[in-house]
Order: C-alpha cells, then structure tokens, then sequence
C-alpha cells in the first residue's frame, strides 16, 4: 500500500522536476495556477516520502516484532513473550488505523470506495465554502475590524510618521509624481472641453448684471472710477495736440459741399479749440460738470443694472453672445494648457511653492495628529468606518474569492499540493499511533493480567 502512494507521488514529483526544467515552464504555470507544483513543494514532497518510509518501517517493525514473540511464546519463551506480542499486536493497530485515517484526507485507501475517504478531492468545494464562511464571520466582522483597528491607532503613528521631514519629503514627492503622471495621462482636448463647457454653463446659469451693477455702484459711490476719468482725459488731450490737422480736417469734411473752403476751415478750427477746450477743463476741474454728469450716468446706469429688466435682458444676450464667440471659447480653452504647464513645472521643482507649501502641510498636520487625541480620534474614526463599511458591503465578494479560488482548483493536484505541505506532520500521527498503541497494548495486557485475566 505505500510502495503504491509513492509512486504515485514519485510520478508527481517526476512531472513536476521535468516542468521545472522547461525553459521556466513550472515557474509560468505556478504563477498563474496555485494548485501547480514548485522547486519548493517538490523539496517538501521528498520531505513527505521520507517520513511515510520512517513511519512505514514502525510498522513493519511491530510485525516483525509481534510475529517473533508470538512464536517465541508458542515455544515456551515465558511471559515476557506475551507482554511483547499484546505491545507490538497494539502497535499494529494504531499504525494500521492512523495509516487509514492520514490516507482517507488525500485518497480512498487501497482503492476501495469506502464512505468518507478522499475528503480533501471530493469535499474541496465545500471545504473551501467553509473557509470563505469562517474567514466571513472571524474575519470580516463589523466588530473585529473595529476592535483590531482601534488597538492599532493608526491615527497617532500616521501623524508621529508624518510629522517626520523625510517622511514628509517622501510622500511630497510621491505626490508630485502621482500629479505629474495624472497630468500626462490626461488628453488636453478632453480636458479643454470640460472645463470650457463647466465655464460656460456656469456663466449662462448666472444672471450677471446684478453683480456687475452692485459692483459699479460701489466703485462710483468710493470714486473708484475717477482715476480712470483722469486718464482718459489725459489721453484725449493728449491725442488732440498731437491730431489738430486730423481733427479740423474731419470736420471740415463733414461740411456741405456748397460752403466755402475758408468756411470750412475757421469752422474746423472753432471745433477743435472747443474740443481742446473742454477736454483740458475736464481735466484739470474735478468738480466740472461733465464729471457730475458721468457720475450721475454710472449711478443710474447701476441701477438700471440691478432693478431695470430690460437692461438686465440686454446685458444677458451680450453676454452669450460674446461667450458664443470662437475667440472667447479659445481662450477659455486654453486656461487649461497655462494652468497644467504651470502645476507641472510646480510639481517637478523640489523648491517651486507648491512642493513646499504641501511639505508644510503634510508636517504640520502630522504634528497636530501627533498630539492631538481628538484628531485622532477622528481619523480613526473614519478609517474604521470606510474599513466597516468595505468589510460589510463587500464581504460576499471578499470570501467568494476564497471559495471560487478552491472551487476552480484541480481535485487531484490540490490533494497532493496539501499532502506536499502538510503530510509531513500527517505522518508523525501514524508513528506517534504505532507507539502509543504499542504502550496502550502493553498497559491493556498488564492490567489483564494483574486482575487475574
């Protein structure tokens, strides 16, 4: 019965040393399929053939032994010879029985069909349910997860590790990197069009002339808008000295074609020192009446912004239409190129203000988690409550992955795979079976006779 076992396992193992040496054949199909043979399962194999020889040997051994002292009893050796045979009889019979029970895991014994043998071949599937289910309720429990993540704290050594500038600087890094990559991986276009898309629908969702009008009007209450009347004086002065010819000559072209060319030009002349005129008052008189009227203008002009409907619908349609235009679309568009190339740059220089800015960050919030208990508190707090709720949504998904694993796996590689990891120790049972059965004989056989049997 064991030359059969190793045999067959001396064919395995021959398979699997061939495999090995297939230009990595072994190594690819161990990757890919748990149930396949390694170097290392092979090693433990030669491991599980030698101690099922030890224990095969105790076995043969108490025959042995039991066939010589019953024929020495027989012969009238004495009855030493019968406690020898009751020991090794014993002996026997607990190798025997521990033989069948270590060989019922793995194979039918002997080949024959006998009720609950071969467990492991033809109980796998539900061998494996079991584990997801007691992986399921011991494992993935609200409670367990809770309790084990509480003893850790991971709130106090993820501060104590942040609050650490290398660590800082490390994971700093880290992020730059994971930025710089999400940069890359991201088509401009893609982009482009989300984010005119999110402007532009947040512009029309928008009415703005109220804000525009609440805003001029605060700027003319505070005379903001002075400086500028100031400058566009300037100019406009400024542009008339340098224009006179050009002036007079607009004037004078305006004139009717009937009226003298003198005419003309005294008239030119007349309009553009008037010109000249009340430009240089507005000027240098803050109080001139044209700057009273522009005032009182940007006032009302303000209010009609925030309380006039028709104002307000006029301000609406030139608004979509300038946002319609194709030049404006560029531009929003192109936000998205001036902002990705700054934040890369950003990103890839260890001293731009980014980087520091986020190392800052990530020391100061480690300082505070460090000796904060109530930040702490809420960290942990949310990393069990993500843990929890990962465990119990998904729990299913977590142990079907146990159980189709098992239930995808060949019944008779995953056998012996078992018997090459775990048979070793399988077959201390059947030794430790010969001896204590040998002892337990020998006990029987005393007591027996001590009482007179």
């Amino acid at each position: 019965m064991e030359r059969t076992t190793t045999d067959e396992n001396a064919s395995a193992s021959a398979g699997a040393v061939a495999g090995t040496g297939t230009a990595g054949t072994a190594g690819t199909r161990a990757a890919f399929d748990p149930t396949a043979f390694t170097a290392a399962d092979v090693a433990k194999q030669r491991g599980v053939r030698r101690m099922k020889a030890i224990a095969t040997g105790a076995l043969l051994v108490a025959a042995l032994v039991f066939a010589l002292a019953t024929w020495a009893g027989n012969a009238g050796a004495g009855a030493w010879a019968g406690y020898v045979a009751a020991a090794a009889e014993a002996g026997m019979v607990g190798a025997l029985a521990d033989w069948f029970a270590v060989t019922a895991l793995f194979k039918r014994p002997l080949g024959l069909p006998i009720p609950h043998t071969a467990i492991i071949p033809t109980k796998k599937d539900q061998l494996g349910r079991s584990l997801g289910d007691f992986v399921g309720d011991n494992f993935l429990s609200e409670t367990v997860v809770r309790r084990r993540l509480r003893a850790v704290g991971i709130g106090s050594r993820l501060g104590h590790w942040l609050a650490q500038p290398a660590n800082a600087d490390r994971l700093t890094a880290e992020l730059a990197t994971a930025l710089r990559g999400a940069l890359t991986v991201l088509r401009d276009s893609d982009v482009q069009a989300v984010v005119s898309e999110a402007i532009t629908r947040r512009a029309h969702a928008r009415e703005i002339a109220p804000g525009l009008g609440r805003t001029l009007e605060k700027i003319v209450a505070d005379g903001g808008h002075r400086r500028a009347v100031d400058l566009v004086c300037v100019r406009a002065h400024d542009w008339l000295v340098r224009h006179r010819d050009s002036v007079m000559d607009a004037v004078a072209g305006g004139a009717p074609g009937w009226t003298p060319r003198f005419v003309d030009r005294k008239v030119g002349e007349r309009v553009y020192k008037e010109l000249l005129r009340f430009v240089g008052e507005m000027r240098d008189m803050p109080d001139h009446p044209a700057r009273g009227a522009l005032d009182r203008f940007l006032r009302d002009f303000a209010g009609d912004l925030q309380s006039d409907p028709d104002t307000r619908e006029r301000v609406e349609r030139l608004k979509s239409e300038v946002l319609s235009r194709g030049e404006v679309q560029d531009v929003i568009a192109s936000v998205w190129s001036s902002v990705r190339a700054m934040v890369v740059a950003a990103a890839e220089d260890e001293r731009s203000e980014l980087r520091l800015r986020v190392r800052a960050s990530l020391l100061s919030l480690g300082a505070r988690m460090a000796a904060d208990g109530g930040l702490q508190g809420k960290v942990d707090g949310w990393i069990e409550g993500a843990a929890t709720h990962v465990v119990t949504t998904y729990r299913h998904e977590i142990t079907s992955l146990i159980t189709d694993t098992v239930a995808s796996w060949d019944a008779e590689h995953t056998s012996r795979k078992i018997e090459a990891n775990i048979g070793r120790d399988l077959q201390f049972i059947r030794i430790n079976g010969t001896v204590v059965g040998a002892l337990a004989g020998l006990a029987i056989h005393t007591v027996t006779h001590a009482l007179g049997g």
